[in-house]
This record gives structure tokens, C-alpha cells and sequence, in this order.
């Protein structure tokens, strides 16, 4: 049963750190996830404040996911249809040359999306450098969040499995 606990948080946690690169894997609540199994199974070993903090910053992270692409949308004057085009152009990019595909996408279909909305070629490009940057800044925050919790979830992991299970 511990072993189970343990095997079942690790494969939250390593599927938690690849959704913040990947869109569609809600990263840092699957990461949270992991915490929370820790603490109704071994409760005295787990701090609450951890626990709390780490649900803070969950919800922050994965609302700033969203909302930092926007706000940089808005920023630098991006269009719904480029924000739009960002969106589709990552998910398109996925399939193909993951995964920079992604992140290429994100800039071509951003680009793309602004020219069909009627901007100039100067005025797309800055639109979607723009999205792309804060894309990136929202993915680098979720993955520093994810693996600060990964990190907290294997350092409990090992320190019980030292005293309630055989698990390393």
C-alpha cells in the first residue's frame, strides 16, 4: 500500500513538471496532487504550512498561466485574433517538431492571427514576439513551481520511506 502511495505521487509529479511545458496537463495541480496523497497517508511527516503555501501557489501559477499571455497581449496591442492564433498555433505545433513545434507555433500563429486582423507586418511581429515572451515567462513560473513541489514531494518521500516503507 505505501509503495503504492509513493509510486502514484512520483508519476503525478513527473506528469506535473511535463504539463507545464505541455498545454491540455494541468502541471502544478498534478504536482500539488502528489503533496496532498503524501499528507493524507503519512500526515505527521507532511507540514500543513507547506501544504498551504504549495496550494497558493497552485492557484496563482495556474492563474497567471492564463492571464500573463493576455496581459502581454494587450501590451503589446496583440488582437483577439493573435492571441487566438497563438493559442491554435501551439496546439498545432505540438504534432509537429515537438517539442519546439510548440513554441514555434506559438509565434507563427500569433503572427498569422494579426495579419488576418489587418495589422502591418511590424505590428504582427511585435505582437507575437510579445505573446511569445510572456508565454514563455507564465511556462518558466509554472515550471519553477512544479519542481520546487517535486523536489518537496521526493525529499518527504525519501525521509518516510526511511522510517514507514521500503520504497528506495
Amino acid at each position: 500500500m505505501n509503495e503504492a502511495v509513493g509510486i502514484i505521487g512520483l508519476i503525478l509529479s513527473i506528469v506535473g513538471v511535463i504539463g507545464c511545458i505541455i498545454p491540455g496537463l494541468p502541471g502544478p495541480p498534478l504536482n500539488l496532487a502528489a503533496i496532498i496523497i503524501l499528507k493524507l497517508f503519512f500526515g505527521d511527516k507532511i507540514s500543513t504550512f507547506m501544504l498551504i503555501l504549495f496550494i497558493i501557489l497552485a492557484i496563482a501559477v495556474t492563474v497567471l498561466d492564463y492571464a500573463i499571455p493576455l496581459l502581454g497581449g494587450k501590451l503589446f496591442k496583440a488582437s483577439r485574433a493573435g492571441i487566438f492564433g497563438s493559442t491554435i498555433g501551439m496546439v498545432i505545433g505540438i504534432f509537429f517538431f515537438a517539442p519546439f513545434g510548440m513554441f514555434i507555433g506559438l509565434v507563427v500563429g500569433a503572427i498569422i492571427g494579426e495579419l488576418i486582423s489587418g495589422k502591418t507586418k511590424v505590428q504582427a511581429a511585435k505582437a507575437g514576439a510579445g505573446i511569445f515572451v510572456l508565454s514563455m515567462a507564465a511556462i518558466v513560473l509554472k515550471l519553477g513551481v512544479s519542481l520546487t513541489m517535486s523536489f518537496y514531494f521526493l525529499y518527504k518521500l525519501i525521509t518516510i520511506s526511511g522510517s514507514q516503507f521500503k520504497f528506495f
